[in-house]
């Protein structure tokens, strides 16, 4: 039975690379039926490709069932994030039934409106030194790789899976700091513009503002799916 919702978002996919679970998000989209699907950046690691990238069967299978969801009706709409912003150069243009945009404002059932970005505009990290995100971001492939091994010796011996990588990369000395850095100018938009909320896909321990008369910034990496 389709699960059935309103809107659907989904973000850093890292389409091209061996890390990619395309065949979980597959199944997911098989299963799914919605209004509204946000693809919130970093679909396709064009970063990772142009080093040697890793396209199998699956990954295109999974491209055209995107395009198969636009087609019937789903609006679809593509924000390019860092690792996929060849994209960036064709915002406002609408290919194979996908709109592609910058942001995009999101209106809910309940009438609140949240701004829609990748995230990265915040970073900077990515923002002003590029070559250290692209280090960080080989890096993190190894850690996921390790994770792998990691995670089939934990099932063989029975405990559950744990992800080595999450816990890594949140350990890092800077995390606390810069996510502290984030959360404040992401939070700061939205008190100049007409929205309540953000949904950003950059980070993924970012925290709601503890303001109750501030907006909230919301991070989700992976896909989310709302009656919103």
């Amino acid at each position: 039975m389709a699960l059935n919702y309103r809107t659907v978002w989904i973000s850093d996919v890292h389409l091209g690379t061996r890390g990619c679970k395309a065949e979980y998000l597959l199944d997911f989209l098989r299963s799914v039926e919605c209004d509204c699907l946000y693809l919130v950046g970093d679909i396709i690691d064009f970063w990772k490709m142009r080093s040697g990238g890793y396209w199998p069967q699956l990954h295109s299978e999974l491209l055209r069932t995107v395009m198969g969801m636009a087609k019937r009706g789903i609006r679809v709409i593509y924000i390019p994030g860092n690792h996929d912003e060849f994209f960036r150069d064709y915002v406002d243009t609408v290919f194979g039934g996908i709109e592609i945009h910058a942001s995009a404002i999101h209106t809910g059932a309940d009438g609140r409106r949240f701004l829609v970005m990748h995230g990265d505009e915040f970073d900077g990290v990515v923002c002003s030194s590029r070559w250290l995100a692209v280090a960080g971001s080989e890096a993190y492939d190894l850690l996921l790789v390790l994770n792998r091994w990691f995670n089939l010796m934990r099932r063989k011996l029975g405990f559950p899976y744990w992800s080595l990588s999450a816990y890594l990369k949140h350990k890092v000395k800077n995390a606390v700091n810069f996510i502290g850095n984030y959360e404040k100018a992401w939070c700061t938009p939205p008190r100049k513009k007409a929205w309540t909320a953000s949904f950003a896909a950059i980070s993924t321990t970012l925290p709601s503002n503890k303001s109750a008369t501030s907006p909230t910034a919301t991070a989700a990496t992976g896909w989310k799916a709302a009656r919103h």
